[in-house]
């Protein structure tokens, strides 16, 4: 596997430098510094500590990942909203986890990618989930199709550089067209439901109102944090649960999982230095309410 980038600055710059800027991580660096890896500048091999000059084009080839024998390969279908040598965007419906787990190891969206990749004779088989979905929660999903892609982004990632923006329908009526949540959010031993509370970690939800009637709003909500459950109890805890969702009081006749929905996915492809963006429809669980 090899990717190359042609340097446009104006004064030579060092080649950890340079990748530091794109988005690589110490760690993938310091793996093809030790012999796992090579650097390429004009096609020839070089020492990390090389200087690469204005215009010249950088090569990093890198051997792929060992597949994992724990992740077993799903031929079930899987809907791509977006491909390239780097990356997948998967439309992920609603009522499949993200990863295997305890209740799942065959058919899980990861399962499924796998598979997806092996039948295309990828020649790495290991992908990583950079963004991940709730099983209940529908919607876009970034996949690194290797891992100097996972490398490369998790910079983006780390920093809130990620565009990520859900639609929801919550209970009642969210008076504000437009506001800010941001409370704190805490986990409790032994419980899967997290809490709002003084000793929780930092969270910032934005959502602006798009469609209200008597007993439901459709918000558009972009995360500024990314905690567990963070849209599910922000919303409970200003008296607005999900609809659908049990486990924060969002119960409603007819619906078995909260109206939540990952519509709207933005990034800078560190390879390219394009912005690319993606958008997913509301499934139709939002649409017989809404139509209504």
């Amino acid at each position: 596997m090899e990717n190359t980038w042609v340097y446009r600055g104006t004064k030579p710059i060092k080649i950890k430098k340079y990748l530091q800027q794109l988005g690589m991580g110490h760690r993938l660096f310091n793996e093809i510094k030790n012999g796992q890896g090579t650097f390429l500048v004009d096609h020839r091999p070089v020492r990390p500590t090389t200087k690469i000059l204005p215009n010249q084009p950088l090569t990093i080839k890198v051997q792929p990942e060992p597949s994992d024998p724990r992740v077993i390969a799903s031929t079930l279908p899987l809907q791509v909203t977006y491909e390239d040598a780097n990356w997948l965007v998967i439309d992920k419906p609603t009522g499949i986890s993200s990863i295997p787990g305890p209740s799942n190891q065959e058919t899980t969206i990861l399962n499924q990618i796998k598979g997806y990749l092996k039948q295309k004779q990828a020649p790495d088989l290991r992908p990583h989930l950079i963004t991940r979905l709730d099983r209940d929660t529908s919607g876009l999903l970034l996949v690194a199709k290797h891992h100097v892609a996972s490398s490369m982004i998790s910079q983006q990632v780390q920093q809130h550089q990620m565009l990520k923006e859900y639609s929801a329908l919550v209970k009642g009526v969210v008076k504000d067209d437009h506001g800010m949540i941001e409370r704190p959010i805490a986990r409790r031993p032994g419980q899967a439901r997290r809490v709002v509370a003084q000793d929780g970690q930092t969270a910032r939800t934005e959502y602006w109102v798009e469609k209200r009637n008597s007993t439901w709003t459709l918000v558009r909500i972009r995360l500024h944090t990314g905690r567990t459950h963070q849209i599910r109890v922000h919303f409970a805890s200003i008296g607005h649960p999900l609809m659908g969702d049990s486990l924060y009081g969002g119960m409603v006749t007819g619906v078995d999982h909260q109206l939540l929905h990952a519509a709207k996915l933005s990034f800078t492809d560190p390879f390219t230095l394009r912005q690319l963006t993606f958008t997913s429809p509301l499934p139709i669980e939002f649409k017989q309410f809404i139509i209504q």
